[in-house]
């Protein structure tokens, strides 16, 4: 308890001075930048405050890096320069400028430091396991996984950067590729990669800490992934209402139908 309250307190000082930091420039989005180096750190802080290394924790220190590096260093590249993110600006729209600067310390930057330490729960978990043990069948199963969601979620940020960089497509809906089979195959592919550190987390011996995976995909699925970017695609591209009888919202499938390009 003592080191995840630890955790929190680091995650609250940093959030804190991404907020200020957000005041001075007047842009919320950083914080979205902030989402994948966030696990890295709170997983840095376990791995190194809760005693010996073993092969679970190096291995699960490298996947969550990779991952989290990755992240964040993409939305940084498709974020940066291009203004705040139009949910922020809304946002600050409907409460108003002279207010938004302190209600999006709550709204934005506390509520997410808040989900970053329910999700992360799997990694703390895996983290106060030090026995030396070898990896068991889980692990490798958890490896499998992790391969598995990586690939769609690097794999679909990769194919929709490619495709936005063409000023032709900019009407355009991508279906081609990983986008041929899910109309979200980040997201999807996020999801798995938080499944397979719930499964490390059961391969260590703990059980309720999985919650973190579940809140992880209840999010892209319900609140900030899946159904918001598919609100604002519906009212912005007719061509998305064609896309979406023909290709499944989230796990793979293989399309029925053809949709016009």
């Amino acid at each position: 308890m003592n080191l995840f309250l630890s955790a929190c307190l680091l995650i609250w000082i940093l959030v804190t001075i991404l907020w200020i930091w957000s005041i001075f420039i007047k842009n919320v989005s950083i914080i979205d930048i902030f989402w994948g180096m966030s696990f890295v750190i709170v997983n840095l802080f376990y791995a190194f405050m809760s005693g010996d290394f073993n092969l679970r924790k190096i291995l699960v220190l490298i996947l969550v890096t990779i991952w989290g590096v990755r992240l964040s260093i993409y939305l940084g590249i498709r974020n940066i320069g291009k203004g705040e993110d139009f949910r922020y600006q809304t946002f600050r729209k409907n409460y108003g400028i002279k207010r938004y600067w302190w209600y999006s310390y709550f709204q934005a930057f506390l509520l997410q430091g808040f989900l970053i330490m329910i999700i992360s729960l799997p990694l703390l978990a895996i983290n106060l396991n030090i026995n030396p043990e070898k990896l068991n069948a889980l692990d490798y199963c958890g490896i499998f996984v992790w391969l598995v969601g990586f690939v769609f979620e690097a794999g679909g940020d990769y194919q929709l950067w490619l495709f936005k960089k063409k000023k032709e497509n900019k009407d355009k809906i991508l279906n081609t590729g990983l986008w041929k089979y899910t109309r979200h195959p980040n997201y999807f592919g996020d999801s798995v990669v938080w499944w397979s550190y719930a499964i490390f987390c059961l391969a260590a011996g703990y059980y309720w800490q999985t919650i973190g995976s579940v809140v992880m995909t209840f999010l892209l699925v319900k609140i900030s992934g899946v159904a918001l970017l598919e609100r604002n695609l519906n009212e912005t591209k007719p061509q998305y209402r064609e896309y979406i009888k023909s290709t499944s919202s989230f796990f793979p499938w293989i399309n029925t139908k053809k949709t016009s390009k």
